[in-house]
């Protein structure tokens, strides 16, 4: 296969690795704005952080694990180690007309903020030294495999078929479960269910949507790795299901009581995390069912965490975990070659078989994220400990684990 770099498609990857990277940021601001004031410098760090240990897990060995030569359908090869061989002249396999650095560079965002979703779990009361040790064991353990199962050349899923545009089983499903595990091994925060924890700046996590929305373009139309229609296309989907997602979610809130300006940000979360997996290959009408059942979904899931006792802080297993749960259900039946040739049809275009597909791939990121994850938390429990000290936690982790304030 001839190989050419296309400055067009570049210099739109350029661009979109920038957005991707603001997503960052951006979740730290959506987090920090939901937990109590003595704590918001603590859950910024456990977002920003990504940005240094992952920056150096990728480089190190994390992309020659997710992209290396494939082993197996299993793993990727060490051929990449210290990005030996990325450089400038593009890749055949992985966005020929970009440098191969660019699409490793690409995907080092995705890396990034994906155990920083995380996080929103066990804010509050884990332990920064913990919180460091288990980060760098998940992204080893668990994301840099499912990343060469789904997107790695010869990886076990991607070679059956599994279409995952932008990360619905990479990125949400794994982070939304991983959560899950580790809420229930970390336990509910000192008082939770006797009294109220609310937010203390709700405008810092309406900013933080607002910037996630935008860093989402980055997100999903930059997954097509070229400047092209499939580009545009998932631009608008992206679009389509947030906003729809949105609407939906500040009606459900307003028959509650009133339209949640906290729950609209939400909602529109909910919808960029449901389309993620089925962007580039649906159309953009398919896009608002996909937002419309994801808010309900993901709003009553909430409710179902809520009255079960668990204390999943930022209901990161409610908005990404289930939302793109049903995104990937969702792609099964809406995917058309219409708008992507390089995808599939699925059920509603002919082809069946793809839900098959799509909902395999569901199950074993859900069973493989889980799993270790609860494996890790619970060795990491037994042995160093996850939580701080009662009287930390009493505290506050902005003065007991980093010893600043935010506000005077």
């Amino acid at each position: 296969m001839e190989v050419a770099i296309n400055a067009g498609d570049t210099a739109w990857i350029l661009v979109c690795c920038s957005l991707v990277l603001l997503m960052t940021p951006a979740l730290a601001f959506f987090y920090g704005g939901m937990v109590r004031r003595k704590n918001i410098l603590s859950t910024l760090t456990l977002s920003f952080i990504f940005m240094a240990l992952i920056g150096v897990q990728w480089v190190l060995y994390g992309y020659s694990l997710a992209f290396g030569e494939d082993i197996g359908g299993l793993i990727g090869g060490l051929n990449y180690l210290g990005f030996e061989g990325v450089g400038a002249a593009p890749s055949p396999d992985y966005g020929p007309t970009i440098p191969h650095g660019l699409f490793a560079a690409y995907q080092m965002m995705f890396a990034v903020i994906t155990p920083a979703l995380i996080t929103g779990a066990f804010v509050e009361r884990v332990r920064f030294k913990s919180f460091l040790l288990f980060s760098i064991l998940w992204a080893t353990l668990v994301y840099d495999p499912l990343c060469h199962w789904v997107w790695g050349k010869g990886g076990w899923l991607n070679t059956m078929g599994l279409l995952d545009f932008a990360g619905g089983t990479v990125v949400h499903i794994a982070a939304g479960f991983s959560a899950l595990a580790f809420a229930l091994v970390i336990g509910p925060r000192k008082g939770y269910g006797r009294f109220t924890m609310e937010p203390h700046n709700i405008p810092l996590t309406v900013l933080g949507a607002g910037l996630l929305w935008v860093g989402w373009f980055g997100f999903n139309a930059g997954s097509a790795l070229a400047a092209n229609g499939v580009a545009v296309n998932a631009l608008l989907t992206t679009n389509s299901s947030a906003a729809m997602a949105g609407l939906v979610w500040m009606v459900l809130s307003w028959l509650d009581g009133r339209p949640s300006t906290l729950g609209i940000s939400t909602g529109m979360v909910v919808g960029l995390a449901a389309v993620t997996p089925a962007a580039g290959f649906v159309k953009p009408l398919a896009a608002l069912v996909i937002g419309a059942v994801a808010a309900p979904l993901s709003y009553y899931a909430i409710r179902f965490r809520d009255k079960r006792g668990l204390d999943e802080s930022l209901d990161v297993w409610a908005c990404h975990g289930m939302a793109s749960t049903w995104g990937m259900v969702a792609t099964g039946l809406f995917a058309t070659v219409q708008v992507n040739r390089a995808g599939a049809n699925g059920l509603f275009f002919g082809n069946p078989a793809q839900i098959g597909v799509q909902l395999l791939g569901i199950v074993v990121t859900i069973v493989f994220s889980f799993g270790i994850t609860f494996l890790v938390a619970k060795l990491l429990d037994l042995s160093i400990g996850l939580r701080v000290t009662p009287m930390e936690e009493e505290v506050g982790l902005d003065i007991s684990a980093h010893g600043e304030r935010a506000y005077s």
